[in-house]
């Protein structure tokens, strides 16, 4: 069976990690703020904060903004329940918004039609890897009447005097969007490193700041590192240091801090990332364009352009003219054939809770559209050329067996 996307773990990680545990600091400590500077400097920004998930990273930043109830948050109907969870543990209300009809990535004037004087932040997210259209959104948020419409209720949301733009970057890391990294696009941008991305901590995030002037970056970071520790004002590391064990609670914070142990995966796994995972991820997602290039039935998911470069993280095939049925009958017959594939992501308004409390997959006709033909194949590190061959000879096999049995 070919797996869908196993992490890459080879003796290197195993080193590195192991020199972790014999260090006798595996928790929060040097690793960690080792990785937050590699990764700053990677992106070229100043100031980046890991946590322990991606989803952490997004609600630390939405409750830093101030985000609560009464307040909405924008953001695409098709994602993951991450995106959307996160607004709703802070009491606020998520307002989806429908897709590109080119790509999946939130269509920038159906967030125009659902901007409101409660709309506090907008969260596009790069879908599979590929960076949405920010200066469009950016523009789109400098609009005299957009900002005329913001309604500042604290102190952090009137120095902004806009709308926050919270990019949910869980898929692209590595991505660039007219010559600048996914992390620097937007105020905040959050990365995720669970284990199925391409570069992995086994779970994890990260928190990019890229605020205007207005703000200091680096009293954020540390405004955030103490949210991410119960609110104490001094981490493990640093309480260990001779002298240094008194601190101070100033909040009831939250406990999502990364360890060393996975940040020592991090390292490696960053390390290596430009040179040799993306290449390797681009290589197949051209094989695999290549090769259903051929079929008038392929619909090839975008992955790079004139202004951008995907982070190739996941290959979103989409099948032309068929049924959401005839979408899982393919995917079963790739199955049958020993391929393991998914599908990226079930839309929001599909699901049960999401449905409960009224949002309708009616209103979100093109994002219906693109998840009822969807199919994302394995990409990963490991995925050998006859792999490669036989993960597109299944899904051809699979198209014709459903589209044509009697051929």
């Amino acid at each position: 069976m070919i797996p869908f996307s196993p992490p890459r773990i080879d003796g290197k990680t195993i080193e590195e990690v192991t020199k972790a545990l014999l260090s006798g600091w595996i928790t929060t400590g040097p690793r960690t703020k080792e990785f937050e500077k590699r990764l700053a400097a990677y992106c070229h920004i100043d100031h980046v904060l890991c946590v322990n998930s991606a989803s952490a990273g997004l609600e630390l930043a939405l409750r830093w903004f101030g985000v609560g109830r009464g307040d909405e948050v924008i953001l695409p109907a098709y994602t993951y329940a991450a995106t959307a969870n996160v607004v709703i543990h802070c009491g606020a209300t998520p307002v989806f918004a429908d897709c590109n009809k080119d790509d999946f990535n939130i269509d920038t004037e159906a967030v125009r039609k659902a901007i409101t004087p409660r709309t506090k932040v907008i969260m596009p997210v790069d879908m599979g890897g590929f960076p949405c259209d920010y200066d469009s959104i950016h523009a789109l948020i400098n609009e005299k009447e957009i900002q005329n419409l913001f309604s500042p209720a604290t102190e952090t949301q009137r120095r902004l005097n806009r709308i926050l733009i919270l990019s949910d970057a869980a898929h692209s890391f590595g991505a660039s969007y007219k010559g600048k990294k996914t992390g620097s696009l937007t105020d905040i941008s959050v990365f995720s490193f669970h284990a199925v991305k391409n570069l992995t901590t086994a779970e994890g995030g990260a928190l990019c700041l890229h605020l205007p002037a207005d703000f200091d970056n680096e009293a954020v970071y540390r405004e955030l590192c103490i949210k991410s520790l119960h609110g104490q004002t001094k981490d493990a590391f640093s309480k260990m240091q001779i002298g240094g064990w008194q601190y101070d609670i100033v909040e009831p914070g939250y406990k999502c801090n990364m360890t060393d142990i996975q940040a020592a995966i991090g390292l490696v796994e960053l390390s290596r990332y430009d040179k040799d995972m993306l290449v390797k991820r681009k290589y197949i997602f051209d094989e695999y364009s290549k090769a259903f290039s051929e079929e008038t039935w392929a619909e090839i998911p975008p992955y790079q352009t004139e202004d951008k470069i995907s982070s190739h993280h996941v290959y979103m095939l989409r099948i032309k003219n068929i049924t959401e049925e005839q979408r899982n009958a393919i995917i079963q017959a790739i199955f049958n054939k020993e391929v393991a594939v998914n599908v990226h992501f079930i839309p929001l308004p599909k699901m049960s809770y999401y449905q409960s409390r009224g949002y309708r997959m009616e209103d979100y006709p093109v994002a219906y559209a693109h998840f009822s033909r969807e199919i994302s194949l394995p990409v990963y590190y490991d995925l050998s050329e006859d792999d490669i061959r036989t993960v597109i000879q299944a899904v051809k096999s699979a198209v014709r067996e459903v589209l044509h049995p009697t051929d």
